[in-house]
């Protein structure tokens, strides 16, 4: 668990510094996923934080989310208490909420279990995802702050999640799933390896492509990856990294 937490914290803190060195009236811009602003963003990722927390602790909030049948109008609730903070209020809620997830995670082993909204999965996962959000809803603020961010070795993360929950993907989009390779190369020259070796379904490609298809962040003609086979060229456009 001490790579992906380690990895988890500095997503954030890096967020978190970014934040710190922007005016008050930015906080009220909207990002590119509309109609949220950076500050609804931040509001959205401490609500998150807070649930992730309660579940962790053995709180019974998880259950109204896995049981609703209006998820939007549950975010909602976070971003309306967003809007009545002052911004700095706003990033110590989301710093009081990510602290009080790292450190239960931080005494669990990789397989243990976490209930979340689509289900249990191991706190390894969960961790995952917590920083995919981060770096996902991140890529959002820094556009609109305009600020250029190089991807970093921890996008491996976000390309791991993305090939881990094609099955789910292709069930929410009513697709038959056959197992899929995926092959990236990340900053460094790092190779990351996802799926079986026999396969004929193959992915390859920038981890920075994979990771933004997954994250619904750009198209799949606006990528280089090679597809091989049709599963492959169906997974770019069902992937979704997120439960």
């Amino acid at each position: 668990m001490r790579d992906i937490l380690s990895d988890l914290v500095a997503e954030q803190q890096f967020l978190d510094q970014s934040l710190q060195r922007i005016p008050i009236k930015v906080w009220d811009k909207v990002t590119p996923n509309k109609p949220w602003t950076v500050r609804d963003t931040i509001a959205h990722l401490a609500g998150f934080e807070e649930l992730g927390a309660d579940s962790i602790s053995g709180g019974d909030k998880i259950a109204e989310w896995q049981n609703s049948s209006d998820l939007e109008a549950l975010k909602k609730r976070a971003i309306k208490k967003g809007r009545s903070m002052r911004p700095q209020d706003v990033i110590e809620w989301w710093r009081g909420g990510r602290a009080k997830v790292v450190e239960p995670l931080s005494h669990m082993s990789g397989e243990d279990r976490v209930d979340w909204v689509a289900g249990d999965m191991s706190a390894r996962t969960f961790a995952t995802f917590r920083l995919m959000e981060t770096w996902m809803h991140g890529l959002n603020i820094y556009d609109t702050l305009g600020l250029e961010v190089e991807d970093t070795p921890r996008i491996r993360h976000v390309a791991w999640l993305g090939w881990k929950t094609l099955p789910y993907a292709f069930k929410q989009a009513g697709e038959h799933y056959e197992p899929i390779r995926v092959e990236v190369i990340g900053p460094g020259y790092a190779k990351w390896v996802y799926g079986p070796d026999d396969t004929d379904q193959l992915i390859k490609g920038s981890a920075s492509d994979w990771a933004r298809i997954v994250i619904r962040r750009v198209k799949p003609k606006d990528t280089r990856l090679k597809l091989t086979g049709e599963h492959a060229e169906k997974a770019v456009e069902v992937a979704k990294a997120w439960l």
